[in-house]
């Protein structure tokens, strides 16, 4: 499937690396983060699904819930006016205006609670959101996922048919801005499929991608 407007040229994609940087062997804080409609959603589902030994935070938002999304499970979904309490009450470890419209933000509370828990903790995040919590932890591990081409970013935005033509290109020229900003992370992993990538991303967090759940 193609897109009925101009995109322009093709930015540059991360090429993947096969390894970090020595990092944390055991439990902490890894964060995830991408362009818009690279899949973070997708792996990190299939991360909660097979890997029950890590815990995934769920983000607050202002957006609407989409068709299948559930409160508590996808996200937190807040008012705006709820979501101005949490900040003002420094009780978001991140937090973000998304594409100039809706806010996403994860409650510090509940990752700092997992952390002393010892658990293997996943943030999935926006690039603002990654940014702000390397501030405040910079001990921890920040994961790049990437598309295999531009082409299949734009292929995958489309396609997907949640969003109009005027919220496509606001979410690709977002898409060009957050692929320039692949150097700032410690690892990239290329989401070319979900398994292979979701087995990368465990392996950054510490996990052993052979002891999924049974059902895996």
């Amino acid at each position: 499937m193609t897109d009925a407007f101009d995109h322009g040229p093709a930015p540059a994609v991360p090429v993947a690396r096969t390894a970090a940087q020595e990092r944390r062997p055991g439990p902490g804080v890894t964060v995830l983060a991408g362009p818009t409609a690279v899949g973070k959603g997708t792996v990190s589902a299939y991360v909660r699904e097979h890997y029950p030994q890590a815990w995934l935070s769920v983000s607050a938002t202002t957006r609407p819930a989409r068709p299948g999304e559930e409160d508590g499970v996808h996200y937190y979904f807040t008012t705006p006016e709820e979501f101005d309490s949490l900040v003002a009450a420094d009780e978001m470890l991140e937090w973000a205006v998304v594409h100039g419209v809706h806010r996403y933000g994860t409650r510090r509370d509940r990752v700092m609670e997992a952390v002393a828990q010892g658990r293997h903790v996943l943030l999935e995040i926006d690039l603002q959101g990654a940014r702000q919590v390397r501030e405040s932890l910079p001990e921890a591990t920040f994961v790049f996922l990437a598309p295999p081409s531009w082409e299949e970013l734009v292929s995958r935005l489309v396609g997907r048919g949640t969003e109009g033509p005027e919220e496509q290109r606001r979410r690709l020229d977002t898409a060009r801005l957050e692929l320039a900003a692949e150097p700032e992370f410690d690892a990239v992993v290329v989401n070319d499929r979900v398994e292979r990538a979701a087995e990368e991303l465990v392996r950054l967090m510490g996990l052993d991608p052979e002891h999924s759940s049974p059902e895996a």
